[in-house]
């Protein structure tokens, strides 16, 4: 049986924790986007090659896909079979990424040394300008299996009664 899962939400959410936590229980190759995309240098790689790095990972009969990256979450959400939201209010986003910087992090390939401003003003507007598209996109695919999560605790639970 192949399975193909995306996990998406704000920054900070939980979504990379319950990703891990999703491989560690199922045995599934987790590919973390962040890790795509930026380099140990804090640069980026070019769209082209994160589309085609994308491209490769989707052609595998199974695989955990963490990240956002909206340029990208249709194509994503067609070869997916799965779709965990995290929907959290942004207090606790922005909670979660202040607790992580400083720590070493396996879906990152750099220590955040401190919250950068864009990313804290990407997180504070994420409710109002990603979510809607994030919905929209979603329920325009009937078919898809969603959960979404409202609180760390509910994805802790799922992943408990697994």
């Amino acid at each position: 049986m192949m399975i193909r899962i995306l996990v998406i939400g704000c920054p900070g959410s939980g979504k990379s924790t319950f990703a891990r936590k999703l491989r560690d229980k199922l045995g599934l190759p987790l590919y973390p986007l962040d890790m795509i995309w930026h380099k140990p240098d804090k640069t980026n790689v070019t769209r082209e090659e994160f589309d085609a790095e994308l491209q490769r990972i989707m052609q595998h009969d199974e695989w955990i896909i963490d990240g956002n990256y909206s340029r990208t979450l249709e194509v994503r959400l067609d070869s997916c079979d799965i779709v965990f939201l995290f929907d959290l209010p942004t207090e606790l986003c922005i909670a979660g990424v202040e607790a992580r910087i400083g720590t070493k992090r396996e879906d990152m390939p750099w220590i955040e040394e401190e919250f950068d401003p864009e990313f804290y003003q990407y997180i504070l507007t994420f409710s109002q300008e990603k979510l809607p598209q994030i919905y929209e996109f979603i329920n325009a695919r009937p078919s898809l299996d969603k959960v979404i999560f409202r609180s760390r605790e509910e994805a802790d639970a799922y992943i408990a009664n697994m």
